[in-house]
């Protein structure tokens, strides 16, 4: 399968809980931090979600 990569790029405080708990399910640990992960549509549901505290790295 195709991966993307993801940077968090703005905090989760003051975020509804379902919000951060996304953030967390996917792995980040600290802002500004890039993971790479697969493209299922699961991860991608998550990514659409929280689609305004990340950004997708080409």
């Amino acid at each position: 399968m195709a991966t993307i990569k993801i940077k968090q790029v703005k905090s989760a405080i003051n975020r509804p809980k379902d919000q951060k708990r996304t953030i967390e399910a996917l792995g980040f640990r600290k802002l500004n931090q890039v993971i790479e992960k697969e493209a299922t549509p699961q991860i991608l549901g998550m990514v659409k979600k929280v689609s305004h505290m990340i950004e997708i790295i080409e």
